[in-house]
């Protein structure tokens, strides 16, 4: 062993780094026996360990400025992307009012639903009113009806002049002053010339309908006296053709004004020259002309009798 020693030259650090590279020689000989001699060779470098601890050195300062500066970044990173406490109290105080302008909105909605189930509930009961007045009304209507129709039945039966009391004779009826039979039973059926015979012997002739109301008059009475059954059965009035087609002409010579005639009538069909009259609600359209020689209801009239 004391031939591996190489002088150091005095030198306290060379003989430190000599030490150090014996005692490396010396394990390694302990491990490996069979290369002693390349050993021998490496402890003949002694400059060679000062070079590899300032390269360890140097590697690891290196790794450490590495680390250093890696580190200040992602801190620098972590500043930026981190809000400070302004910022949190900020935020902190947006949430608050936002908190409250909902609490505000939910207490408004509540009002405002209340408000609209008031309104449901009074517009519920505005409906049961109205509809608690709308039958008041349609009875009112109703009892006016049968009053009108009650008081035209007392008009048809006694009418009141400045000369005294008016009257007809039994079986005729005293409408707006003028007496009227109307053929109601089912049997009295005649011809138009028959049926003016027979108002002729009551002293009248068959009536005369020259004006809208009283027509309407007349219609009504018709629909409200005849049987139902028999609604569908027209009556004679005092109105032809047969002297010239197509002129009509009332029992007292004058023309026709304003007619009351159905859908596609006159039509003469048949040589239909006599007019009679239908008992339908639209009295506009209630006349027909009709042949003459058939048997149908009739209408007479006459002035009211004077009661001495």
């Amino acid at each position: 062993m004391e031939e591996r020693r190489e002088p150091t030259g005095g030198n306290f650090n060379g003989g430190f780094k000599e030490f150090i590279c014996e005692e490396d020689f010396y394990d390694e000989e302990h491990h490996h026996q069979s290369n002693r001699h390349q050993v021998s060779m490496f402890t003949m470098s002694p400059g060679r360990c000062h070079r590899l601890a300032a390269v360890s050195l140097a590697l690891l300062a290196a790794v450490l400025l590495i680390v250093d500066i890696g580190l200040g970044v992602h801190y620098n990173k972590l500043t930026d992307s981190h809000l400070t406490l302004d910022d949190t109290e900020r935020i902190s105080k947006e949430l608050i009012n936002l908190q409250d302008t909902y609490k505000t909105a939910v207490e408004t909605m509540k009002d405002a639903r209340k408000q609209l189930d008031s309104e449901m509930s009074r517009q519920t009961q505005t409906n049961w009113e109205l509809e608690h007045q709308t039958k008041r009304s349609n009875d009112y209507k109703n009892q006016m009806e049968k009053v009108t129709k009650e008081i035209e039945a007392m008009r048809s039966r006694l009418s009141m002049h400045s000369d005294g009391c008016k009257r007809c004779p039994v079986g005729w009826i005293l409408m707006n002053s003028v007496c009227y039979y109307f053929s109601l039973k089912s049997n009295e059926m005649k011809t138009w010339k028959e049926s003016r015979d027979f108002c002729q012997l009551q002293g009248g002739d068959l009536i005369i309908i020259d004006s809208q109301d009283k027509e309407n008059s007349t219609v009504n009475f018709l629909i409200n006296h005849q049987d139902a059954s028999q609604l569908s059965t027209d009556f004679w009035i005092g109105l032809s053709d047969s002297k010239e087609e197509g002129t009509w002409k009332w029992l007292d010579g004058t023309f026709l004004v304003q007619g009351y005639w159905n859908d596609g009538e006159p039509n003469n069909l048949n040589d239909e020259d006599c007019a009679a009259v239908y008992p339908r609600v639209n009295f506009f359209k209630a006349w027909n002309d009709v042949r003459c020689g058939v048997r149908r209801k009739w209408i007479c009239e006459k002035a009211p009798e004077s009661m001495s």
